[in-house]
């Protein structure tokens, strides 16, 4: 291999090098940005769960609310 083949090859590895190094910096972005926004969605389920729960109570009474069932 003569010395012009080496460098050719290095430089090739160099410049696929730069662009998996973006790539990665851009995934890891994106990443980061998901979870913030899987943060946010989950932030407003829990939000719009508790409303739901004050605007329409369960039927289901608590213990302390149930009648004792009937002594036979």
């Amino acid at each position: 291999m003569t010395q012009k083949d080496l460098q050719s090859r290095l430089d090739e590895l160099e410049t696929r090098l730069a662009f998996q190094d973006d790539l990665i910096n851009t995934l890891s972005e994106q990443l980061a940005r998901q979870e913030l926004d899987i943060r946010e969605l989950w932030d407003a389920k829990r939000q719009l769960h508790k409303q739901l729960k004050e605007v329409s109570p369960s039927n289901i009474r608590s213990e302390e609310e149930e009648t004792p069932p009937p002594h036979y």
